[in-house]
């Protein structure tokens, strides 16, 4: 695999060719530090993660971490190249010293998740002049008998978690594609919100760009600030904003035309798809499926992914990894396309065009996506009811390969929790058995890493049938919290929320002010591509 210098891979970047820049660290680690246009892709999933993210085998890829793992004498990066290798990608290459040395020439390194996106909405909101609400102002006008609409754009798992009282769920592409019914008076003022400052932000520009009558604000801070200030928020309600009505559509569609005027977005017919579909493995393409996951399930056009639209726009790193690929954006009602690539123009992609006529005339697959690569899985397997027996005989020893959260949310008792990409080094920690068995929430993690796990133990696996979840289907007691913790619990990144006690106000508090800070962290890296349209 070829090296690349820290000043070579930035002349990459901004060569406008394209390019998959991958972090094959764990999520939680990757958080702290890493570049900005980075793809987070833990070595632990690879083979199912990254045909989705590079579909094309021969685009220009560059790997890097933080250099050799502890006791072994290769690093991730190598690791992940010899595994892409395997799987027939060409153009492979790492950045010789990894972060360190990007941080040693003077480049910005970035904290967190979803970094571009989160930094654009903070762009927007500062050119646009996004107007904005505070918690304190919102709830002197729910308390004096006001009422403002509240629009929560978040998808409706989070939106169940939490939301501010009286909000209604309507997630990020939907807003203009459902505004008109819920809205019929134009002097109701409008309020949408997030958790924190993005998808607020994104949101209620998208309706003031799509000329709606009402006054729209974003709420400050979303749920957060309104959680700092003191007030309480509801927990699981079901409000959802209804599919519009027949005039309602009429004027979304309307209003999306013009928004499409305004930042150029392109359509493209048929044959224009099954042209840049023939030219597949000379420039990327992704063909994304902007509506609801529900929708996509019940048809959706073969070889698509679902790909939310406000999801879309809030992490476009976990759809798209590459850089300048083709991006083609399908709905069903010449909206929620439209309005998710004005604001992937504006992000700094060039090649993105929505498919005209949506799913007319089309024969439709049903189901949820299916991964690009299944891995395969084990033979050797245990029953739920047969490992109850084997624990409480001691003969073999449990190994959970959920997320830290998952783990500790509910896991079997006795179970130890591991990264399986740290199997190397920390296998060791394992207990001592006859046999190992592995487990995950659906066993399709425990089926990959079993190898891996046989490997470095040197003992037979087996893999739980229908992991975790057939465990508690039979009835059996889970535990939680952290136990037997073979791995460090950074695999992933934990959210505010996800935080116990005190400390979660503290994590809102500093979330809210690098959200804000990553404006100016921005421009210190210069590579960023945000459009500014008049």
């Amino acid at each position: 695999m070829k090296l690349v210098s820290a000043q070579t891979l930035r002349a990459m970047i901004t060569d406008g060719g394209e390019l998959g820049l991958f972090d094959p660290r764990e999520e939680g680690v990757f958080a702290r530090r890493h570049l900005l246009f980075a793809c987070c892709l833990p070595l632990s999933h690879l083979e199912v993660r990254i045909g989705a993210l590079a579909p094309r085998k021969s685009a220009r890829i560059v790997l890097m971490d933080d250099g050799p793992e502890v006791n072994t004498s290769k690093s991730l990066a190598e690791r992940a190249g010899e595994g892409l290798a395997a799987m027939g990608y060409s153009d492979l290459c790492m950045l010789e010293g990894g972060i360190e040395a990007w941080d040693r020439a003077g480049f910005e390194l970035f904290s967190g998740v979803n970094v571009p996106s989160k930094a654009f909405g903070e762009f927007i909101e500062h050119e646009d002049a996004t107007p904005r609400i505070s918690a304190e102002e919102l709830k002197t006008m729910l308390d004096s008998g006001e009422a403002p609409l509240i629009l929560d754009s978040r998808p409706y798992r989070e939106y169940h978690r939490m939301n501010i009282p009286g909000g209604i769920d309507t997630p990020g592409a939907e807003l203009v594609y459902r505004f008109g019914d819920l809205a019929p008076d134009p002097n109701r003022l409008v309020v949408v919100n997030c958790a924190g400052r993005t998808r607020s932000i994104i949101g209620a520009q998208s309706l003031i760009n799509a000329g709606v009558p009402n006054k729209v604000v974003a709420l400050k801070d979303g749920t957060m600030g309104w959680e700092l200030a003191g007030f309480e928020l509801d927990h699981g309600s079901e409000r959802r904003a209804d599919a519009p009505s027949p005039k309602a559509l009429a004027d979304a569609q309307s209003r999306a035309a013009q928004v499409a005027e305004r930042f150029g977005v392109r359509g493209i017919d048929r044959a224009g798809l099954d042209n840049w579909r023939g030219e597949a493995d000379k420039r990327s393409l992704f063909v994304l499926d902007v509506r609801g996951p529900d929708e996509y399930e019940a048809g959706h056009l073969p070889g698509s992914r679902s790909a939310p639209g406000g999801q879309l726009v809030q992490g476009c790193d976990e759809f798209v990894g590459i850089r300048n690929a083709r991006i083609v954006l399908i709905d069903d009602d010449g909206v929620r396309g439209i309005m998710t690539a004005s604001w992937l123009i504006q992000l700094g992609w060039e090649d993105v065009a929505v498919l005209d006529g949506g799913l007319d005339g089309e024969n439709l697959e049903t189901g949820p996506e299916q991964p690009a690569e299944a891995a395969p899985i084990p033979q050797t397997s245990i029953s739920p009811a047969e490992l109850r027996i084997a624990l409480r005989g001691g003969a073999c020893a449990l190994v959970d390969f959920a997320t830290s959260l998952q783990y500790r949310a509910g896991h079997i008792p006795g179970a130890w929790f591991a990264v399986r990409a740290r199997l190397p080094e920390d296998a060791q920690t394992l207990p001592d058995a006859g046999f190992y068995v592995a487990t995950s929430p659906d066993g399709g993690m425990a089926g990959r890493a079993a190898g891996d796990l046989a490997r470095a133990t040197g003992r037979e696996v087996k893999i739980l049938e229908g992991g975790t979840d057939a465990w508690r289907a039979a009835g059996f007691d889970l535990a939680d919290g952290f136990e037997n913790m073979a791995s460090a619990n950074d695999d992933v990144w934990y959210k505010p929320y996800d935080h116990d006690g005190e400390v979660v106000a503290e994590q809102m508090r500093g979330y809210l002010e690098w959200e804000v800070g990553l404006v100016e962290q921005i421009e210190r890296d210069g590579t960023a591509r945000f459009r500014r349209f008049e």
